[in-house]
C-alpha cells in the first residue's frame, strides 16, 4: 500500500488497515519461525506499510 493510497483513507479505515497488517506480520513470523514461509519478502512489504501507516497517522495528529 502506497502512502497515496493511505492518505486517502479516514483515520478509523487506517486504525483498522493497521491492525489486520500486524496480526499477518505475526502470523508471517510464526510461519517463518517454524519454516513454513514462502515469501519472504512479505514480511519487509508488510514492516514497510505499517510504518506508513503510523507515520501518516502521527502526521494527522501532530496538525490537529
Amino acid at each position: 500500500m502506497k502512502v497515496k493510497e493511505i492518505r486517502e483513507l479516514s483515520t478509523e479505515e487506517i486504525n483498522k488497515k493497521l491492525v489486520e497488517a500486524k496480526e499477518e506480520l505475526f502470523n508471517l513470523r510464526f510461519q517463518q519461525a517454524t519454516g513454513n514461509l514462502e515469501k519472504p519478502s512479505r514480511i519487509r512489504d508488510l514492516r514497510h506499510t505499517v510504518a506508513r501507516m503510523k507515520t501518516v497517522l502521527k502526521e494527522r495528529e501532530i496538525n490537529e
